[in-house]
């Protein structure tokens, strides 16, 4: 492999006390080797600040602000224009690389090598932002996001054992690449062996989870596993035993991946390790069993629900992974059209009514009723929530956890809410017809009820609450909105380029778009890049439809309509079905029509 042009580390002048300090040239705040004057008129070396706004990346008030906030901060001026939002990190690594002769390493198609993230213990590379690229020689190639942070870099250094060489990339790459570089998962096969060892001289599998300490293999592996998706960003872990291994699988952004295959033996020590930490009963597998973990991984404190559920081959377990440091959601942050956000925030903010979210299971049910109790609750609101479980706690709300075992259901729950004088009831889920009509009469009696509902669409949970035999006129006197939604993935902004739709493309959206949409022209995709896995797509956005209580839908319920005859005066009043608004998606470049045909078109 031929060596890329690199520059060694070296010690930069300290500056004079006063004036002398104040001539020499900036980088973020700190002295750095000077630029030839540009001009006979002012021969003094150009300031950083001067520099970027000579460029144009920033404007001549910019860094007069930034200039009042360093000197209240400290804080180093390419750091402030960063987090100000004034700057991109990747145009400051560009200006550090040029002005001490370093190379940019671009980390979205630039693969870390096993050998050099073995040099740097993951917590030295997270506090000191740097990431070991490759050996060269007897040198180890970092990339660093601050060249003048000698600290830091000599504890590089100092823990690598070898002479580092600098490569710039903007911070925000680095932190995402020691993030997905370094794997908890690395030593499995050694953790398997272990076990296979260990398992050879004991009988049970449950003893040998419960009688090891945190140093057991099973343990460790349980707990790497975690860690690793909670790294990978899934939402649920699957641990499924087969014929002949156990498979686990991550759930990213709404897709399943492979991630582990282990031997056929470890199956039932790792559903016991998880029943254990989960507080469940090891020795019941014969039924499902719900349990719930809070732990800390790397510094985040997270809750993961566990179910486990007999299958031919033994206990499969399902993790949900639940980040409690997660800053949560407000509407305006969903993905809603202006439009539909303001009609959906008139709806909740009624003194009285019932709207309901609709989907299936994952599809982003519980963030919109969170980000709902947040545009409602106000001091002179008592809002008050029954889930099971709570996922996410809110200290100025009254939150009920549901607990069977005691007797409290959702529909026992409701009834003792409704003697706590509630203003605004949120209903985690309406699973039978005692939670609904309880529900439904909450709202006629004054309360704003929000509920979530299992349905394909709007229309459809309207037809479930007259299933579940609720009387048509309740449902047309109580409910004021049906919101119905789905998660769909993004193209990664790191590697999206823009494509020609193919034809088959074009025509699927002249066929499906809403009335009066703009023709599709090019679109976007993701080629594949470090940061997203080779998917292509990165995070996900939501995509609504908002069915409103009018008089035409009222008098359709009334006279016992069909859920397609619904869904036609939907359209008919302005509603804009989920297919329609997920292409207007692909038309802004946000998403692709494959991922539409995946997560919304149903045929």
């Amino acid at each position: 492999m031929s060596e890329s042009p690199t520059t060694e580390l070296t010690a930069q002048p300290e500056p004079d006390d006063g004036a002398a300090a104040q001539a020499l040239p900036t980088v973020a705040g700190t002295p750095v080797p000077p630029e030839p004057a540009t001009s006979e008129e002012d021969p003094r070396p150009e300031l950083f600040g001067e520099r970027l706004v000579r460029r144009g990346l920033i404007t001549q008030t910019q860094l007069g602000e930034v200039l009042l906030q360093q000197e209240a901060s400290g804080k180093r001026i390419g750091n402030l224009l960063v987090e100000l939002g004034a700057l991109d990190d990747r145009d400051l690594a560009v200006e550090l690389g040029d002005i001490f002769g370093l190379p940019l390493v671009d980390l979205r198609a630039e693969q870390p090598e096993q050998p050099a993230l073995q040099t740097i213990p993951e917590g030295v590379a997270r506090s000191s932002v740097v990431l070991p690229l490759r050996l060269a020689g007897e040198a180890l190639e970092i990339a660093v996001a601050d060249p003048l942070d000698e600290p830091g870099i000599d504890a590089v250094e100092s823990a690598a054992g070898r002479e580092v060489r600098l490569l710039v990339a903007p911070a925000s790459e680095i932190l995402r690449a020691i993030q997905t570089s370094y794997r908890s998962l690395t030593d499995v096969d050694r953790l398997v062996d272990a076990f296979e060892a260990v398992d050879a001289l004991r009988s049970s599998a449950a003893a040998i989870t419960a009688d090891e300490g945190d140093d057991a293999p099973i343990v460790r592996l349980v707990t790497q596993v975690i860690t690793q998706g909670l790294r990978d960003r899934a939402s649920d872990v699957h641990i499924e035993p087969q014929n002949d291994r156990v498979r686990v699988r991550f759930r990213i952004d709404g897709a399943l991946h492979d991630v582990l295959a282990l031997p056929a033996s470890m199956a039932s020590a790792l559903v016991s390790r998880l029943k254990i930490m989960a507080a469940m009963n090891i020795a019941d597998r014969r039924r499902s069993q719900d349990g719930q973990i809070a732990m800390t991984v790397d510094d985040r404190e997270i809750d993961v629900r566990v179910n486990t559920c007999p299958t031919v081959w033994g206990e499969k377990a399902v993790l949900r992974l639940l980040d409690r440091t997660r800053v949560l959601y407000r509407l305006d942050d969903l993905g809603m059209r202006p439009e539909t956000h303001a009609a959906f925030t008139q709806l909740v903010r009624a003194p009285f009514g019932m709207v309901v979210c609709a989907g299936p299971t994952g599809s982003g049910k519980t963030t919109t009723l969170y980000a709902t109790l947040a545009e409602v609750n106000q001091t002179e609101r008592n809002v008050t929530t029954i889930e099971d479980p709570v996922e996410y706690v809110f200290p100025s709300l009254t939150q009920i956890p549901i607990n069977e075992q005691a007797g409290l259901t959702f529909a026992t729950g409701l009834r003792a809410i409704l003697r706590q004088d509630p203003d605004v009831i949120l209903v985690g889920e309406i699973r039978d017809a005692d939670t609904a009509r309880i529900a439904i009469e909450s709202a006629l009696t004054g309360h704003l009820v929000l509920s979530s509902l299992h349905a394909t669409d709007a229309c459809a949970a309207l037809q479930r609450l007259v299933d579940m035999g609720i009387e048509p006129f309740l449902v047309t006197s109580t409910v004021t909105g049906m919101a119905s939604q789905r998660l769909i993935r993004r193209v990664c902004d790191e590697c999206r380029v823009e494509i020609e739709p193919k034809v088959d493309e074009v025509a699927f959206y002249r066929e499906h778009a809403a009335p009066g949409a703009p023709p599709l022209g090019r679109v976007w995709e993701g080629e594949g890049c470090n940061f997203c896995s080779q998917t292509g797509y990165r995070d996900r956005v939501g995509v609504f439809e908002l069915v409103r209580m009018t008089e035409s839908i009222k008098r359709l319920i009334v006279e016992g309509a069909s859920v397609e005859e619904l869904r036609a005066a939907a359209q008919r009043d302005g509603t804009r079905s989920l297919l329609q608004e997920a292409l207007g998606l692909v038309q802004a470049g946000v998403t692709t029509n494959a991922e539409v045909v995946r997560s919304v078109y149903g045929g």
